[in-house]
């Protein structure tokens, strides 16, 4: 019998920039992007909030941070952040 290995496969990635940190341990993150409208052909912003688990509390509100998909760790919570990408300013 051929042993199976078993993985996960790949877990989406975002980027986006941190609207709050007041929650412990947990980061709600802006994410931008951009998508053709089907008719015009304009390009359209889409914005979508999500909320990332920050275990050390290190995110501050205008970091730029790399989230990565996750099993559901609440009841809105399906993110974790990876790492920090700049600071704010």
């Amino acid at each position: 019998m051929p042993v199976l290995e078993k993985h996960r496969g790949q877990r989406k990635t975002r980027e986006g920039i941190v609207v709050s940190d007041r929650m412990d341990k947990t980061v709600v993150v802006l994410i931008e992007r951009l998508v053709q409208d089907p008719k015009y052909k304009k390009r359209v912003r889409r914005r979508s909030r999500v909320k990332a688990h920050d275990p050390r509390n290190e995110c501050r509100v205008g970091d730029r941070v790399l989230i990565r998909e996750t099993r559901p760790l609440s009841r809105d919570k399906r993110w974790a952040v990876s790492r920090i990408l700049e600071r704010a300013q």
